[in-house]
């Protein structure tokens, strides 16, 4: 997939190689030095290389081989809507491979592991030749299925590099080497005090080390793939094929051959398919995949219909206004694929880490391959110094490091989209863990956003009356309260009278000639402006009073409210219990939002704020040590949103809103804001239990391997179980990850 801006463009490599965070290190540095390239960045979890480039410069395929180049390989992006994500197709591959590799080892290894631990036991076992069928069997185990250990450390190499192959390789070599060298020369070892019987040899310690790296591959792949659930579940909600309406005939096409400006038809219990426009017909649409709501929506024609969602009983032609990349559905899979490709803030530090981890471990193997040829024994001491040699390199292996912050940020991200919570990256899921203070924006995030009438309070008038004559006066106007008057008179079936010079007075309300009388609509400013007496109603001051009057007498007023959203109050009681400040920010009058506070249960108001001056709150707020989060929906919030901490958008707001935000909830629920900050909490509290673990097991496994406690207790860490703990280290860490994907949202307080 692709996204072209003003001068770059970006393209989404997956990765086929890469066993360890050391390797996703270099494949960065490599990309990130090629000619063309701006940015680079290459995710360990997701197995994918974000490219930012110049396409003047360069082209996908030459970022190809500059993966290549540094011992990888890499898969061009599928064309959208063109088949399989290419993505999805390398791991699969790669699973396969990686499956075959460890069932042809395990058969290999299985009778030199017999050989040569039943030897002791059973003396049938012991018999003329065993060390050579041993030697056969791991030759095939090492330099055949267990090949690619050699030539990607090898390829490290030749880039002056090393990472988790080169430890493996390494190790396993040795044990191989010494093995080989003690059967075909034992004399060599004379001087190590093996004077009256042949050295010991360690081939099933190489060949059962290669078994369990790649059955720890194989659990991490299958363990890895349910991370990308979400990516998959949100993919396979298009439908394959579309029917359209060409040449005066219906027919059924490929998604991938839907145009723009298609007319297609959409028949009871098919999804629709591409984002439209109603032309003929109706039907209830069920749009849960969008909004979590599990009531279907009335559509007529003229009506916007989202691509995915479930048509009902109904049938209606549409008509094809966005396509492939351009719907709704795309563009959520496209933040998510991109927020699940981003590293967090705390993954420098892990990264930063790996870099220097293998040389520092390939050092600490060597310091103690010395030691304990020095001080061991003479007659144990070239055993001992191999076996810790080798104990060391395959223990240290860093994938545990490099799986911890990714994996997590992938399911936290994946998890928040299940939720209809879309989060940009893992910089934005970090910082939503740190908010002390929630800043809402009151109309279209407390508030519904759309003013209804409550009262219609006649003097000397019907109610009909009144409210038909202030909506014929209205239905010139585009203000809101206008509207919503007109919508009122609407839901009566009222008929509405053609107004003649019809005057907006700003600040003040409007004038109109009704059959033959001037009508005015709005303040007592403007009535008294106009010599028109009368008592102002009792209202409250989350309303809005509309004061009419007719040939200069005043026939009553109308009550216009922007209704509280149902979930706002439970809402605000959740992000309370959660220990943060919340503050209600607007541009409305203090007492209006200061009735929305009360009702909500808000403490701090900050009203009568203009659009430019929204910002400034936010940093006043920040510069008092407030880590802030602001949450809005229209095009006057974008500047706060853009300088707060953390930038929260409605889904039903503005284009630019949501541009300029880290966070989008696609139901325009504030319950999601408490819920996206209890994600990023879990997901942050996942990614510092990863850490831990991955670091205070090399902090506990290196010396043991290293032999620390023999001296002490007689007791050493046998290669063996060192490969066997480094592959549950980091399956551990990647289904802790995936605890994330079982969180609950939805709880209220």
């Amino acid at each position: 997939m692709t996204t072209e801006t003003l001068e770059t463009t970006r393209v989404d490599l997956p990765v086929i190689g890469m066993h360890c965070a050391a390797c996703a290190g270099r494949i960065e540095r490599a990309l990130a030095a090629a000619p063309g390239v701006a940015k680079a960045s290459v995710n360990f979890a997701t197995g994918r290389a974000t490219v930012e480039y110049d396409p003047s410069a360069t082209v996908p395929t030459d970022l190809q081989g500059v993966v290549r180049a540094a011992g990888y390989d890499a898969a061009l992006p599928t064309p959208e809507n063109r088949g399989p994500d290419a993505g999805e197709v390398a791991r699969d591959a790669e699973y396969r491979r990686t499956r075959f590799r460890f069932i042809a080892a395990a058969v290999l290894t299985l009778p030199v592991a017999v050989l040569a631990m039943g030897s002791h036991i059973v003396p049938a076992l012991d018999f003329p030749g065993r060390v050579w069928v041993e030697l056969a069997l791991t030759t095939l185990v090492l330099f055949g299925v267990g090949r690619e250990f050699f030539t990607s450390a090898w390829a490290a190499a030749r880039n002056r590099a090393a990472d988790m192959n080169t430890l493996v390789a390494l190790g396993t070599l040795s044990a191989y080497g010494f093995s080989v060298a003690a059967i075909v020369e034992p004399g060599w070892f004379a001087v190590a005090g093996h004077h009256s019987s042949a050295p010991g040899v360690y081939f099933e310690v190489a060949a059962v080390i290669v078994t369990l790296i790649l059955l720890g591959r194989l659990l991490e792949a299958r363990a890895r793939t349910r991370t990308g659930g979400a990516i998959r579940a949100l993919i396979g909600l298009a439908p394959k094929t579309a029917r359209v309406e060409r040449d005066g005939a219906e027919a059924d096409v490929p998604l991938a051959d839907v145009h723009v400006g298609d007319i297609l038809r959409v028949r009871p219990g098919e999804k629709v398919p591409v984002d439209g426009t109603v032309l003929g017909g109706s039907s209830d649409v069920d749009e849960t995949m969008l909004t979590g709501e599990p009531m279907p929506v009335a559509k007529q024609p003229g009506d916007g219909v989202i691509g995915a969602t479930v048509n009902g009983h109904g049938s209606f032609r549409m008509t094809a206004t966005k396509v492939g990349s351009a719907t709704v559905l795309q563009q959520i899979v496209r933040l998510v694929q991109e927020a699940q490709g981003s590293k967090a803030p705390i993954q420098r530090l892990a990264d930063t880490v790996a870099g220097y981890f293998v040389p520092a471990v390939l050092a600490v193997a060597v310091l103690t391959f010395v030691a304990w040829f020095n001080f061991a024994p003479p007659e144990t001491r070239l055993n001992f110094a191999v076996l810790t040699f080798v104990s060391v390199l395959i223990i240290a292996c860093p994938c545990a490091l490099g799986l911890a912050t990714p994996t997590a940020v992938m399911v936290g991200t994946g998890r928040g989209a299940q939720a209809g919570i879309l989060i940009k990256g893992g910089e934005p899921l970090e910082a939503a863990g740190r908010l002390t203070t929630v800043v809402l924006d009151k109309t279209g995030t407390v508030t519904a956003g759309k003013p209804v009438v409550t009262a219609v309070l006649p003097v000397g008038v019907s109610e009909d009356e009144l409210l038909r004559l202030t909506a014929s006066a209205e239905a010139n106007s585009e203000h809101p309260l206008a509207r919503a008057v007109v919508s009122a008179a609407d839901a009566r079936g009222l008929l509405l009278i053609k107004a003649k010079a019809f005057r907006a007075i700003p600040g003040q309300g409007l004038t109109a000639e009704i059959g033959g009388q001037t009508v005015l609509v709005g303040n007592a400013r403007l009535l008294a402006s106009q010599n028109v007496a009368f008592d102002p109603p009792a209202s409250s001051t989350a309303q809005t009073v509309l004061l009419v009057a007719k040939g200069g007498r005043y026939v009553g007023s109308i009550a216009v409210a922007d209704p509280v959203k149902p979930t706002s109050a439970a809402a605000v009681r959740r992000l309370h219990t959660m220990g943060l400040k919340v503050v209600l920010l607007t541009g409305d009058s203090r007492g209006t939002a200061e009735a929305v506070a009360r009702e909500v249960g808000i403490d701090t108001v900050a009203a009568e704020v203009p659009p430019e001056g929204k910002a400034a709150e936010v940093r006043e707020l920040q510069s008092a040590g407030e880590v802030v989060a602001m949450v809005g929906d229209g095009i006057n919030d974008a500047p706060a949103l853009a300088a707060a901490d953390l930038g929260i958008a409605m889904g039903t707001g503005t284009d630019v809103a949501i541009e300029a935000a880290d966070v989008t909830l696609v139901k325009g629920d504030l319950a999601g804001v408490a819920a996206a900050i209890e994600l990023s909490r879990a997901t942050m509290r996942t990614i510092r239990q990863n850490l831990f673990f991955a670091f205070a097991y090399n902090v506990v496994g290196i010396p043991l391997a290293a032999g620390v406690l023999y001296p002490l207790t007689g007791w050493l860490l046998s290669p063996i179980l060192a490969s066997a703990t480094m592959a549950l280290s980091s399956v551990s860490v990647v289904t802790n990850a995936l605890r994330l994907g079982r969180l609950d949202l939805k709880r209220t307080n």
